[in-house]
């Protein structure tokens, strides 16, 4: 029998059971597709590896020019986007966002990809943890972002300072204090815009309050978020990740009611996220008034979640 029929054969022997045999194991260059926990347990790219033989034997389920479009298993679980940029691929399927009730008890943990998909908001009623840093400077002005035009969920949107979550990781599921929040915070103000963790101690940052929201963002992707609210004072070195912030900017109060304006009147193509003008509308002016009155910590409940949807 020829190598091709050999392979051949073994395929159609096996390919129906290859996951539930001890001698066969995934071929490595699937790992990317099995970061999304319901993709787990549908097989669209069968891949096999044979002891005894040393071959390795592929079977696909589809075609092959739909891989550069979206792939969806039979329970829905896109595998990739065509449209979607390499980096923000890459998180949406690596990451793994907490899922938590509308009490912020944690009840699991899920991928962002499936976090961020309105099909599984609305069928699932995910909810993952979130943060939004708010940085001011030692001249009480407020640093704001760009979000890229490759962000999945709002993208060239302006926001607060950096907008992200804490991972399913240890360090980050700590919830005295906040400490998991405040570590993801420091981790991505790095990531996002080159900060680095001694010039943003962990110890600085305050969470105000807790929000909670929903908000679609193009049909398909969106927010469900019960986020905490940080605030810190610190002067900073910027360095953008392109990949995450297009732009950053200082702003007083007078500056970000007249970027409001702009706006709400559809000046300049300027878009906000849902969630910093939540915060705007609800709490940041008078929490600003504290920051330059020095009288923060009178502002902080973390004891409410103030439901915004």
């Amino acid at each position: 029998m020829s190598a091709a029929s050999h392979i051949h054969s073994v395929a159609c022997r096996l390919s129906s059971s290859f996951l539930a045999s001890p001698k066969l194991k995934l071929h490595p260059r699937l790992s990317f597709f099995f970061h999304s926990s319901s993709f787990r347990n549908h097989i669209i790219t069968r891949s096999v590896f044979c002891s005894s033989s040393h071959l390795s034997v592929h079977v696909s389920s589809y075609h092959s020019s739909a891989a550069a479009k979206a792939t969806t298993s039979a329970m829905g679980d896109t595998v990739t986007d065509a449209g979607m940029d390499a980096v923000q691929r890459r998180l949406m399927f690596e990451d793994e966002c907490i899922l938590v009730d509308e009490n912020d008890h944690v009840v699991g943990h899920d991928t962002k990809y499936n976090c961020h998909l309105m099909e599984k908001i609305e069928s699932d009623n995910l909810l993952h943890r979130a943060f939004s840093v708010f940085l001011f400077n030692s001249k009480y002005g407020l640093l704001l972002q760009q979000r890229s035009a490759t962000k999945v969920t709002f993208p060239l949107a302006w926001t607060n300072t950096c907008c992200s979550h804490p991972l399913y990781r240890e360090s980050e599921l700590v919830d005295e204090n906040a400490l998991g929040v405040r570590n993801a915070a420091q981790r991505k103000l790095l990531d996002e815009l080159g900060i680095p963790a001694e010039d943003v101690p962990v110890d600085q940052f305050i969470p105000l309050g807790r929000m909670l929201y929903k908000a679609p963002s193009d049909g398909k992707w969106g927010e469900h978020e019960l986020d905490y609210l940080l605030f810190i004072i610190r002067d900073v070195n910027v360095h953008l990740n392109p990949d995450e912030v297009a732009d950053v900017k200082y702003v007083n109060q007078d500056q970000l009611k007249d970027l409001l304006r702009k706006a709400d009147a559809g000046e300049e193509g300027l878009k906000l996220s849902p969630w910093f003008r939540l915060v705007v509308e609800n709490f940041l002016f008078k929490w600003w008034d504290h920051v330059e009155k020095g009288t923060l910590q009178d502002a902080t409940d973390m004891k409410t979640i103030h439901k915004l949807t």
